[in-house]
């Protein structure tokens, strides 16, 4: 692949290709759900620090992101991916494939042995990704348990 290759790197919550990317990502889902079914980041919360995110690039530039944080009182510990998102115009490239199986792997670093994730029927595409890598459909947790129309995956780690 040569310069084609991708990089994935862990930056800081503040990163401004990170904010843009998020940004993207809220606009695309906006065309999708309603606002008050977007279950974002805060970033001006102290919790943030606790969040490790990841971007994908591609000679410089950045095509994708993706982030993973603690799901509270879960045992075993298990982290919940978030803000997942790879640029329209570099879909159906492996990017959203190799950005998965790289922050799975920062998971199991940080000694989460599950992963659980939450999306919504408007997202076939990513509904398809997730099952392709192992993720079954599971309960709701957290913020989602009262949603019906969150759907939620996990996928063990170990």
């Amino acid at each position: 692949m040569g310069n084609t290759e991708v990089e994935y790197i862990i930056v800081d919550s503040g990163n401004p290709d990170l904010r843009i990317l998020i940004a993207r990502l809220d606009e695309e889902l906006l065309e999708r759900y309603p606002q008050e079914r977007i279950y974002g980041v805060d970033f001006d919360h102290p919790d943030v620090r606790k969040i490790i995110f990841v971007i994908a690039r591609r000679q410089g530039e950045a095509l994708g992101c993706g982030g993973i944080r603690p799901v509270e009182g879960t045992e075993p510990p298990a982290a919940e991916l978030k803000r997942f998102f790879v640029d329209r115009n570099s879909r159906k490239l492996g990017i959203a494939a190799g950005m998965l199986g790289y922050l799975e792997d920062r998971a199991r670093e940080a000694g989460f042995r599950e992963m659980r994730l939450e999306t919504g029927g408007e997202q076939p595409e990513a509904i398809a990704l997730y099952t392709k890598h192992g993720y079954r459909p599971i309960d709701r947790f957290g913020p989602y348990a009262d949603n019906p129309a969150c759907l939620c995956y996990g996928k063990s780690l170990v």
